[in-house]
């Protein structure tokens, strides 16, 4: 009874891993990079209002993934969110924030071998750092702050053999801030 039994069990074994392994045809691995539009603002270390630096610019972000399964994926991606200044006549800030964001990916089974549409869910390692310059006293405070927080994201690609693009939207918690959202349009490669 037992013979019989494994003797159908591995072939249904095989057909089952050939058939998803045919599916993620993508590659296991990938990596990728593109240009990031970032959101950041209310820096409250800083101050408020106009002495606190929003870091709403043209940056770049960098990804690499695992994908064992066709609806499945880990990614890790690296983000530069760029710089930014804010004060006034008396005061002057500046920051410079960086993230690195550790996802699980799911893919919706959709009928299109060539388009992937997503959302990934995971936690994000943030930190800003920074000055400000008083004017009327002379004195330079250096900020430095960083945070760990629930990290989100949705996005599409389209791919054809091992070359790809990707157009996603992701957010994540920045601690003493309103948080960050990047919009950003990558290429990637499947290896």
């Amino acid at each position: 009874m037992k013979v019989a039994f494994m003797r159908k069990l591995i072939p249904l074994t095989v057909l089952a891993l050939g058939s998803t392994a045919a599916q993620a045809e993508n590659g296991f691995f990938y990596l990728g990079a593109g240009a990031a539009q970032d959101s950041l603002s209310d820096l409250s270390d800083f101050g408020s209002g106009p002495l606190s630096p929003n870091l709403d610019n043209t940056s770049w972000k960098a990804f690499l993934g695992v994908r064992p399964l066709n609806w499945l994926a880990v990614e890790a991606d690296y983000y530069d969110l760029g710089s930014g200044s804010g004060g006034d006549a008396h005061y002057q800030t500046h920051a410079h924030g960086k993230a690195f964001s550790v996802y699980a990916v799911g893919f919706l089974p959709i009928p299109l071998p060539m388009l992937d549409i997503y959302g990934k869910a995971g936690l994000a390692r943030s930190k800003v750092n920074g000055e400000g310059i008083s004017f009327l006293l002379g004195t330079t405070s250096g900020v430095s702050r960083s945070g760990t927080g629930f990290a989100w994201g949705i996005g599409a690609q389209a791919h054809i053999s091992m070359v790809g693009v990707r157009l996603e939207y992701e957010g994540f918690s920045v601690p003493n801030s309103s948080d960050a959202r990047v919009a950003s349009l990558s290429v990637f490669l499947n290896i």
